[in-house]
């Protein structure tokens, strides 16, 4: 049985979300993170007629608001330990051309330099290879 060959990709890609309307954003590549996550404002949650949904702007885009019925709360732990739970989503993501399947959590990070990042279960669940001499900005 021959394996499937690696797809490879950069330590920086542009990264497209079909879902949200939003082309080429820079997303980092990011292997000492185990889940990724999209830079989101304006999330809230509200009960609406019965149903939990589940609001947020992405991109610092407040004129644009996302909103699913499906998403979970994510306990997520930062490089330097701190823990905190976050609302995770699963979303379509379009890297070098190829659309994947990608769980997001969402937070605040307008205080990073990058507002994707993309982790090792991505990565691993996609068969990827990352070369970090490889940069598609």
């Amino acid at each position: 049985m021959t394996k499937e060959p690696q797809k490879v990709i950069g330590a920086f890609e542009k990264a497209s979300f079909p879902e949200f309307g939003i082309n080429k954003v820079v997303a980092k590549i990011d292997t000492g993170a185990y889940t990724g996550a999209l830079h989101a404002t304006n999330i809230r949650k509200e009960v609406v007629d019965g149903v939990k949904t589940l609001y947020f702007s992405p991109f610092d885009h407040p004129e644009k608001v996302i909103s699913v019925q499906d998403y979970r709360i994510k306990r997520v732990t930062s490089s330097n330990g701190h823990e905190e739970r976050r609302y995770a989503i699963d979303t379509k993501i379009i890297l070098d051309g190829n659309e994947y399947d990608i769980l997001l959590t969402l937070a605040d990070r307008s205080e990073m330099k990058w507002p994707v990042l993309i982790g090792r279960r991505f990565i691993r669940k996609n068969n990827l290879l990352v070369d970090v001499n490889r940069i598609n900005k």
